[in-house]
C-alpha cells in the first residue's frame, strides 16, 4: 500500500497527527511510568506486571510507528472538486434493483471507513463500483452472492 499511499481527508490527517503526538508524549508517559512502577515489585524474572508493562510498550511503539508510516505515506484528497462523478469525499445516495432509495454513503480513503456508519472504502467492493459513476448510472457489485445491481440517484459533496 505505501507505493501507492493512503488516501485520506486532511481532517483524517489532522487526527492522526493528533493521535501520533498523544502517543508520543503522553501515552509513552504513562508505558514508562507502569515499567518504573513494576521495576519496584521486585524480581523481573517472576514479575508479571513488569512483563504486562513491557507487553504495552511494545505495542505503543508499534502503534506509533505503524501510524507513522501511515503519515509519511499520506494522500490527501482534494474534496473540492466538482460533483460530476464520485470520488473520495464524495456522498452518494443509491437505488437498489427494487427501485427503493437506501441511506446515503460517503466514499472515503481505506483508513477512514466505517461501514457500520455508512462511510464507504474506495477499496470496497461497493466503493470501487461506484467511484467514476454519475447520476443516472447503474453499477454492478461483485458480492459473495452474486453480482447485485444499484443506479446512483444522488452526488453530492
Amino acid at each position: 500500500m505505501a507505493k501507492e499511499g493512503y488516501k485520506m481527508s486532511q481532517a483524517r490527517y489532522d487526527e492522526l497527527q493528533e493521535e501520533l503526538n498523544y502517543l508520543k508524549t503522553t501515552r509513552s508517559d504513562e508505558v514508562a511510568e507502569q515499567i518504573k512502577v513494576a521495576r519496584g515489585f521486585g524480581d523481573l524474572s517472576e514479575n508479571s506486571e513488569y512483563d504486562e508493562a513491557k507487553n504495552e510498550q511494545g505495542k505503543l511503539y508499534s502503534h506509533i510507528a505503524e501510524v507513522e508510516e501511515i503519515l509519511q505515506h499520506a494522500v490527501i484528497v482534494d474534496e473540492s472538486s466538482s460533483t460530476d462523478v464520485v470520488a473520495i469525499g464524495c456522498k452518494v445516495t443509491v437505488a437498489g434493483a427494487d427501485g427503493k432509495a437506501l441511506p446515503a454513503y460517503t466514499i472515503v480513503g481505506s483508513q477512514e471507513s466505517d461501514p457500520m456508519h455508512g462511510i464507504i472504502s474506495e477499496e470496497s467492493p461497493f466503493g470501487k463500483a461506484l467511484i467514476g459513476a454519475k447520476e443516472g448510472d447503474t453499477v454492478t457489485v461483485d458480492a459473495p452472492r452474486g453480482a447485485i445491481p444499484y443506479t446512483v440517484l444522488k452526488i453530492e459533496r
